[in-house]
């Protein structure tokens, strides 16, 4: 199980975070996701060898928020 912590640009309502959390909670291996409007990070908690981080990062950026 790998955790990670990811600062995301663009997040400000609750519609932002059911976007994220919705998409990449539906993503396989996918164990947690918690998002975090006040810091603009996304806490996530994956199985590595059924998704990579690049997918999560992928699946963030195509709800049109930006990754850093």
């Amino acid at each position: 199980m790998e955790k990670v912590t990811l600062h995301v640009a663009g997040m400000s309502c609750g519609h932002c975070v059911k976007a994220v959390e919705g998409s990449v909670g539906e993503l396989a291996g996918i164990e947690s996701v918690k998002v975090h409007l006040d810091s603009g990070t996304v806490d996530v908690e994956y199985i590595s060898n059924e998704v990579s981080l690049d997918k999560i990062k992928e699946t963030i950026d195509d709800q049109g928020y930006d990754v850093k």
